[in-house]
């Protein structure tokens, strides 16, 4: 027990030796650590680009960088060969979201810290991390209107500022604006509107439609949110 507590309190700066003891604690930490990592980045995803892969790559990353930290130890030459032969590798995988390559950051980080020894740095970069990631997603710091609306709908004729539709609009969103006004071209005197939106509370949503269906001569009604979740 006190031989583990010698490995739990981590090396000097100038680096530790990398008896087998060791070498299983640090991947073990490192898998640890990075299960927390993927089950934090798990539970404040929002979006559509979620992936199961990513998440476990989390992990394989994090025990991954550890082994390399671990194989490099205090050897410069050993680092130059691996850096030579990683340059060998060609990653083609495009990440959409730019919060996902701070997770892979992270993943590198406590995989760097776990590997070379320097558990103390690993643990409290985690949690730290997590704190971070946690309070962010709760707070949704960031946001910025988050109740955009897209509205299209097909109308006979033209509407004007004393138009019922202008008057439901003005009663449902904070403000409104007219994107496009296209005539349907078969024939008729229908033409296809499309606003953008700002609402000021999306639980009104279905009360809204059904106002704006009960306008004669409104037709083809489709509302579209335009939140964090059409971040793909």
């Amino acid at each position: 027990m006190d031989r583990m507590w010698q490995i739990l309190e981590g090396p000097s700066s100038s680096g530790g030796i990398f008896t087998p003891e060791a070498i299983i604690l640090s991947l073990l930490l490192a898998f640890a650590l990075g299960q927390v990592l993927a089950w934090v980045y798990y539970f404040t995803h929002s979006g559509l680009s979620y992936s199961k892969s990513f998440v476990q790559s989390l992990i394989l990353i994090t025990v991954v960088i550890a082994m390399v930290m671990t194989v490099i130890g205090s050897n410069i030459i050993t680092a130059v060969g691996l850096m030579g032969a990683l340059a060998i590798v060609r990653f083609r995988n495009i990440i959409k979201d730019t919060r996902d390559i701070a997770f892979i950051f992270c993943s590198l980080v406590v995989g760097m810290a776990a590997g070379s020894q320097r558990y103390d740095v690993a643990i409290i970069g985690t949690i730290i991390l997590s704190l971070i990631a946690i309070y962010l997603y709760l707070t949704g710091f960031g946001t910025h209107q988050p109740h955009n609306g897209f509205l299209r709908f097909s109308f006979r004729g033209h509407i004007g500022p004393d138009n019922p539709i202008s008057a439901i609009l003005k009663r449902f969103c904070g403000s409104f604006t007219l994107i496009s006004a296209q005539a349907s071209g078969f024939g008729t005197a229908e033409v296809e509107y499309a606003y953008q939106l700002m609402i000021r509370n999306a639980a009104k949503n279905q009360q809204m439609l059904s106002e704006l269906q009960q306008v004669e001569g409104l037709e083809n009604i489709n509302l579209t949110m335009q939140e964090q979740l059409l971040e793909v």
